[in-house]
């Protein structure tokens, strides 16, 4: 218990002191948060280790960071995003998967290693890019929708691509294609009928309980449903967590939740969750691996900038919002943490490429935040990234 108490003492104070340093050097606040991680974990310091309480806690902080973001979506510029959401995750998963496979090929990886590869450079998890947006308040922008449509098709035809690709290459069970499927349908159909009919519905009836903080306590009822939910049908947590929020946002308690949610989730959670990305890292045996570490970054980064983008500009976005939108996809982030994972238990990702690709994915994460400042900067977007903005998003997160 001690331990757990020092861990969130020094978390919180090297995600704000750190945060507030790049904030002043004109960087996202959230690639200071991303460095405390490396910074306090076993890279340097080692004063924090991996364990249950962070993995934990992490969670939490991710879904309550998607939920927002579902929270402040403005549902219809999503629908009228939703061709240019699909072609940008199209374009993002077709570069990456060739990319990948050629990097591999020419490092003298298996076939079906190289598959894999090209699969885990296919994932895409914009919960950092969600905190550099918000940051910038562009997240509910045509930009910024978009980046999150595509996330979300993005991680279903990853989801789908991995199970086939585990069941062809006789690393996992039977897997019935139609039944995989048929479980994200069911998933959306019920997240659309539940958003639509039950959530208005259920904070109706919770509203009124004579308890403290009683609509808070059912909207995050409802996050935390529909996240279980979303992993049970075989679906990303956080993309339940992002369909919880535009449920809710759909309420008159939208504002009342927001005001009173954000305070709470980004002042443990959250920093909780920046930090835990940094603690994958380790640099033991990475010196062996620099060259391979180079090349895939350089690939991922690329692929995902280049496939998304093309995907924007071929929907009718300029050229500037189009790699504005291909950077927003580029972290890898916890997804594909989980298919590293994934590949090393079924032997299509070799132990001594496991750190360098975690290390890839750390950087990923890492670049994202400048990369997007820079192109969302005097670009098209409807908001400015003002002064007294990023004063209220740094003080308050």
């Amino acid at each position: 218990m001690l331990e757990i108490l020092l861990y969130l003492a020094i978390i919180l104070l090297a995600t704000k002191l750190l945060g507030d340093l790049f904030a002043r050097l004109g960087q996202p606040a959230v690639l200071g948060k991303l460095l405390a991680g490396i910074l306090v974990g076993p890279a340097v310091l080692g004063w924090i280790h991996p364990n249950e309480f962070i993995s934990i806690f992490s969670e939490i902080g991710v879904l309550l960071l998607m939920f927002m973001a579902g929270l402040e979506t403005d549902l219809e510029q999503l629908r009228k995003n939703w061709k240019s959401a699909f072609a940008v995750a199209v374009g993002g998963i077709i570069l990456p998967f060739i990319g990948g496979y050629g990097a591999a090929s020419v490092f003298g990886l298996s076939n079906n290693q190289g598959l894999f590869l090209g699969l885990l450079l296919c994932a895409t998890s914009v919960s950092i890019s969600v905190q550099t947006l918000k940051e910038m308040d562009r997240l509910n922008t045509k930009e910024g929708t978009t980046i999150l449509g595509a996330a979300v098709v993005d991680d279903v035809i990853v989801v789908v691509l991995l199970a086939v690709m585990m069941s062809l290459l006789g690393t996992g069970h039977d897997i019935s294609l139609g039944l995989l499927i048929g479980k994200k349908l069911l998933f959306f159909v019920v997240a659309i009928v539940v958003g639509w009919l039950a959530v208005p519905w259920f904070l109706k009836l919770f509203a009124p309980l004579r308890v403290t903080e009683a609509v808070i306590s059912g909207a995050l009822i409802v996050c935390f449903a529909l996240s279980y939910f979303a992993d049970l049908m075989g679906v990303a947590a956080i993309i339940g967590a992002f369909a919880a929020g535009i449920a809710v946002s759909q309420t008159p308690f939208k504002h009342d939740v927001e005001d009173r949610l954000e305070p709470v989730a980004y002042s443990i959670f959250v920093p909780v969750f920046f930090v835990s990305i940094g603690l994958n890292i380790t640099f033991e045996g990475a010196a062996n691996q620099l060259l391979f570490m180079g090349v895939i970054t350089v690939v991922a980064v690329l692929t995902k900038l280049l496939g998304g983008g093309l995907g924007a500009k071929l929907t009718g976005f300029n050229g500037r919002s189009s790699l504005a939108i291909g950077s927003g996809m580029i972290s890898r982030g916890e997804v594909a943490l989980i298919i590293a994972a994934t590949g090393l238990e079924s032997g299509l990702l070799q132990q001594k490429y496991f750190t360098s690709v975690v290390i890839v994915v750390i950087l990923t994460t890492l670049i994202t935040p400048p990369l997007l400042k820079m192109l969302f900067s005097g670009g098209s977007g409807t908001h400015r990234y003002t002064q007294s903005n990023m004063g209220s998003s740094y003080d308050d997160k």
